[in-house]
């Protein structure tokens, strides 16, 4: 989000015009004010297609999109939501980010200060998460086919030397730890888009998750079998998509999933299940059962973890299929999802 402290420079033009997408003086001008005066740094400010880097040690590599509609919303925008995407992912990998690619595709007629607004989101989020945007590119499509802004993100990161994390190390009696409550930036997304009404604002989770996680590889090492964000589809496709790349079953214990009262109601009424909600700020953890609780303290102690638990276990159990126990005592199969439940989240 924008800091009010950000002073907005007078522009010369209000709107993105075709003639920004040209290449030519209107492009440079675009690019000088705003990517290069926020976002500099020796590797940016070369203004070159590609960036020269020194890179000495196993690295994780990521790349996303992002289409997300409206362009602002509660806790967020999709400027620091592409910045954190590209970080997580990275960070899924066990890795320290460090070097992030930023491509624009503009649509004509965006306001020129909404633009800035983005700008003055990724700075913050780059900045927040330690990273440099080292090259990028920008492109405007005519009125009408495109939605405003999309962006494209692509990460390097450095692997933990602790970090062991592969579906393949995953085994009956591991833990599933979730790091905080689930579907926030779903429901932040469509009650913007409903135009819903909550006594208080149901806000995004976005935010990175690079320093928190390396901190748990530093302290837990290859006790951690397997981490994943859970974005579109939610924590229970990624659940799905583990129990059949290992064939274990997984069990879920319902009434452990960290989830907020007013977010629970909008699911309700919106007819949403919360486990198919995308999350931009959580992520899922396959733990030893030894190390499970102490990872657990060590997650909730952090500002922003204070939710996180323990909600499932690896099962011999029907494999390849995950099965919630809910809290009346029954028990019922989580399936993947079929169709798409939001679409334009991310």
């Amino acid at each position: 989000m924008m800091h009010t402290s950000c002073p907005i420079p007078k522009f010369d033009f209000d709107i993105i015009t075709l003639a920004h997408g040209s290449g030519g003086l209107l492009t440079q001008r675009l690019l000088e004010w705003g990517v290069f005066d926020l976002l500099k740094n020796d590797a940016l400010l070369q203004q070159h297609d590609g960036a020269v880097l020194e890179v000495e040690q196993k690295i994780a590599f990521s790349t996303d999109s992002y289409v997300v509609a409206p362009i602002f919303f509660p806790g967020g925008t999709i400027g620091d939501l592409a910045v954190n995407g590209t970080v997580n992912d990275l960070s899924m990998c066990g890795a320290a980010p460090r070097y992030l690619s930023l491509a624009f595709i503009l649509e004509e007629g965006l306001p020129v200060l909404d633009f800035w607004k983005v700008l003055v989101s990724i700075r913050d989020a780059a900045q927040k998460a330690g990273v440099m945007i080292v090259t990028g590119d920008t492109k405007v499509v005519e009125k009408g086919k495109g939605d405003q802004i999309f962006i494209n993100t692509s990460g390097i990161g450095y692997v933990h030397p602790k970090a062991y994390i592969h579906h393949q190390r995953i085994e009956p009696g591991d833990r599933i730890i979730l790091s905080g409550p689930v579907a926030n930036h779903g429901i932040a997304i469509m009650s913007r888009r409903e135009g819903l009404e909550f006594e208080t604002t149901i806000e995004s989770d976005t935010r990175n998750l690079n320093i928190i996680t390396q901190q748990l590889i530093e302290a837990f090492g290859d006790a951690i079998h397997f981490m994943r964000d859970p974005t579109r589809g939610g924590v229970a496709t990624v659940l799905n998509e583990t129990a059949r790349q290992t064939n274990w079953g997984i069990t879920l214990q319902q009434q452990a999933i960290p989830l907020e009262e007013q977010v629970e109601g909008a699911c309700e009424m919106l007819g949403l299940d919360p486990l198919y909600v995308a999350n931009e700020g959580l992520f899922l953890a396959v733990v030893n059962r030894q190390s499970a609780n102490a990872f657990v303290s060590m997650l909730k102690a952090e500002k922003g973890f204070e939710q996180a638990a323990i909600i499932g276990t690896i099962v011999e159990e029907h494999p390849g299929t995950v099965v919630l126990h809910n809290k009346a005592g029954g028990r019922s199969v989580v399936p993947f999802l079929t169709g798409e439940q939001l679409p334009r989240i991310c």
